[in-house]
């Protein structure tokens, strides 16, 4: 009887150790993907300055993947193809460069759907529509009456529509006036883009407002659906040192906009339409794959005097920068750079402010809801410099504070905080997957950092910025949080969403079907590779499979010419890409997919035998993959000749 009591006493302790070491993993297992794993989530972060999308995996904090979106891409040739250069067209020309800062996936209901990713650039006012099955930038439209897109590119809950705003009023349209009489002649525009329909991204109408600042924006969802939520500052209509004279009032605005009432308006004529000119490029994800930008010439402008019931302004304590919504759609948490509280506001009060016409006043036929009216609560002594806030699913908020380097987490309905974690350091902005959606995965949290300081190797003046990945999946009110790695980001990311991978990963497109290539230079065989002069343009239909091209050896291009190598990957097996890359050539090398043609532009500018080479290692035989190109003087009498192997072609 007492051995076996003491079996049992004993293995009962051992399941408790085993219990107990399975619960209490270390950070370090707890990121740990191990070869044949995959990462349980992908997140997307924006690049700031380097215009780009950074993709990682989560929990391990690897970066996967580089989505190059408005700037140019030298890596695989992005911007510098022929059948991408069009990709950056503007209206003030060609652009090389944005400042990304939102994305945003595409939803269902809500929810993140893995369809699309959406992202803004702030400088030259455009938002782009990224395909995940192929992680390429298919889809750019610019803004137009804008300055600053920084509101931008948040999504309505059946992806509808991607907003965007003028973060920089200015003149609209633009003129030459007197920058001291901002408050006379500066106006600024949220706009709505539809964005459901790939290729056909448009601006569905534009809402003239005051010329006040408009930062961020979030739309509303269940109960909200059908309403949009933008912040504003500088309401005092300041033109410089806006850290003082846009600092004066103790409340500004979050507007909110019905964006169901600007549907009847537009449908109602309750608009003027008005003469532009802004871009809109499309790739297509098949067929020729090459570029084209279409010139939009006219918007629709809704003047809130003429469409009622579109736009309100909610006092929202002090200067606000991020604008939330609940997943439940009935709260609206403002996020005030200066403020002492944090304001949740309620959109059942909204709504009945504005059944009862408890006004404070209007701004330009925008009515002014009274603050008591709107506000479920103010959460007291939150953090210093409260800015952005996300939600895991379980009723709590976590917000972002810069000033104190930390992240509140409260329960907004009971106005309550139940704790806090630190970061490292300067917080801006913060992600949990599915975070600003209908349906968080509050699982991780990542606050993203504007000052890294000792977190990393120094890499002299310029450090990566940081961010600090937690695991939230146990209740905060129970279980305090836990730091479990810190991820070095490339460029400045702003913000970020995250996703299931198993939601994206199926759908991945491994290969272009080259029988499915309409490219106009495409060559679907080294049977049909040739080379062809047009006057001074020299076309070269190029094959490239492991480990040649052909033709490999070119002969008959003068000085002056202009040649352009239309490189196809004739491989259809997954991850098989080929580069390709020519001495001189003032542009970059391009990574050319199975099944894809790009092409490369180049001038040779004095006779010589120039070779060209794979840039992309793809098999043992990998450095023997290259070529010659003859370039003779321009009044040689040199033929076209072309081949690979001992068989020369002539053309006359």
């Amino acid at each position: 009887m007492k051995k076996n009591l003491g079996l049992g006493l004993a293995s009962a302790a051992l399941f408790s150790l085993f219990s107990f070491s399975a619960q209490a993993q270390s950070p370090a297992e707890k990121v740990y993907v191990p070869h044949g794993k995959h990462d349980k989530y992908y997140a997307f972060l924006s690049g700031g300055y380097n215009g780009q999308i950074g993709v990682y995996g989560l929990p391990s904090g690897r970066l996967l993947k580089v989505i190059p979106v408005f700037s140019v891409f030298p890596m695989n040739g992005y911007g510098y193809s022929e059948e991408t250069k069009a990709m950056l067209n503007t209206s003030y020309g060609w652009i090389p460069w944005g400042d990304t800062h939102h994305p945003e996936l595409s939803q269902t209901d809500g929810v993140p759907d893995g369809r699309w990713l959406f992202i803004n650039e702030n400088n030259t006012p455009r938002v782009a529509r990224i395909d995940l099955r192929t992680f390429e930038t298919e889809e750019i439209l610019e803004i137009p009456f804008s300055a600053g897109n920084h509101a931008s590119s948040f999504i309505t809950p059946n992806s509808e529509y991607i907003t965007a705003s003028t973060r920089f009023s200015i003149p609209i349209p633009q003129k030459d006036v007197p920058i001291a009489e901002y408050a006379k002649y500066f106006k600024g525009t949220i706009t709505f883009v539809r964005a459901d329909k790939p290729g056909k991204m448009d601006v569905a109408f534009q809402i003239l407002v005051p010329g006040y600042d408009y930062d961020l924006a979030h739309c509303g969802k269940g109960p909200s659906n059908g309403w949009c939520f933008f912040t504003s500052y500088n309401t005092e209509q300041a033109h410089t040192l806006l850290e003082i004279n846009a600092s004066q009032k103790d409340k500004d605005f979050i507007a909110a906009v019905n964006w169901k009432r600007a549907e009847q308006c537009i449908a109602e004529g309750k608009y003027k339409e008005v003469e532009t000119k802004y871009a809109h490029n499309y790739r297509p994800p098949e067929g020729d794959r090459f570029a084209k930008t279409e010139w939009k010439t006219k918007v629709k402008w809704i003047i809130p005097k003429e469409c009622p019931g579109v736009i309100y302004y909610l006092p929202t304590p002090k200067s606000p920068h991020g604008v939330d919504v609940t997943p439940d759609g009935k709260y609206i948490i403002g996020g005030g750079k200066l403020a002492t509280v944090i304001p949740i506001h309620s959109f059942d009060k909204m709504i009945k402010a504005i059944e009862n016409k408890q006004f404070a006043g209007e701004v330009e036929g925008i009515p002014i809801l009274k603050y008591e009216a709107i506000n479920h609560c103010e959460l007291p002594n939150p953090c210093l410099g409260p800015l952005h806030t996300e939600f895991d699913g379980r009723g709590l908020a976590y917000t972002s504070c810069f000033i104190s380097s930390d992240v509140v987490i409260y329960d907004y309905q009971k106005c309550e905080i139940v704790g806090r974690v630190p970061t490292y350091y300067s917080v801006g902005h913060l992600m949990i997957p599915g975070g600003d959606s209908a349906k968080p995965w509050g699982e991780y949290l990542l606050p993203m950092n504007k000052i890294t300081k000792d977190i990393f190797l120094p890499t002299g003046p310029e450090l990566p910025h940081a961010g600090q990945l937690y695991d939230i999946s146990a209740d905060p009110r129970k279980t305090k949080p836990q730091l479990l790695l810190d991820v070095a980001e490339l460029g400045e990311p702003h913000y970020a969403q995250a996703i299931p991978a198993e939601l994206v990963a199926p759908k991945t497109l491994k290969i272009f079907e080259l029988e499915k290539n309409n490219h106009p230079y495409v060559t679907k065989s080294e049977e049909e590779a040739k080379v062809v002069r047009k006057g001074n343009e020299v076309h070269v239909y190029m094959t490239a499979i492991r480990s040649h091209f052909t033709p490999d050896n070119i002969e008959g291009v003068k000085v002056g010419d202009t040649v352009y190598f239309h490189v196809t990957n004739i491989e259809q097996d997954w991850d098989i890409p080929h580069g390709f890359a020519v001495i001189g050539a003032k542009t970059s090398n391009i990574l050319i997919m199975p099944g894809e043609t790009l092409t490369i532009k180049w001038t040779p500018k004095a006779p010589g035998v120039y070779p060209f080479y794979c840039t992309d290692f793809c098999s043992a035989l990998h450095q023997e993959m290259q070529g010659y190109v003859r370039v003779s003087p321009a009044d040689a009498k040199v033929p076209i000749k072309y081949g690979t192997g001992d068989e020369m072609k002539t053309v006359q």
